[in-house]
């Protein structure tokens, strides 16, 4: 058997990263640990761990880099949620940023919103009954 374990994301400021991930969208910070010698330091965040059959976002903090070029070929990561319109009220209640508040996918009927984190990753939220229709794009 196979499955996705990780996404990994650069952060300019660690911290800022996993209060986002887990204060606002309520994860939880799963491992993290530092490497001296090529200064660097990793935390995993996620709703379960890998070995209980999760994938999970690796946070990557590079000591002394403070900015990160995310390119055009990322698109995003997203997340499925019973209620994407609660949870997009309990994130703008947290200081997340909605940049695109919840409804209906053009064109068709799954409801989607975006939030982006504090590095400026897009995350979407697929309303949960709808999360394996294949959707979504920004």
């Amino acid at each position: 058997m196979s499955q996705v374990l990780h996404t990994m994301l650069r952060v300019a400021n660690l911290d800022a990263a996993i209060a986002f991930y887990t204060d606002v969208l309520g994860m939880k910070l799963l491992r993290q640990s530092s490497n001296e010698e090529y200064q660097y330091t990793l935390a995993f965040v996620g709703y379960g761990d890998e070995s209980e059959g999760h994938a999970v976002i690796e946070l990557t903090y590079n000591w002394g880099t403070d900015r990160y070029e995310h390119g055009n070929a990322f698109g995003h990561i997203a997340l499925g949620f019973d209620d994407i319109y609660a949870a997009c009220d309990k994130i703008r209640a947290s200081g997340g940023n909605i940049t695109r508040e919840p409804g209906p996918v053009l064109g068709g009927s799954t409801h989607i919103a975006f939030v982006t984190d504090p590095d400026g990753y897009k995350i979407e939220l697929i309303q949960r009954s709808q999360a394996t229709a294949g959707l979504g794009n920004d």
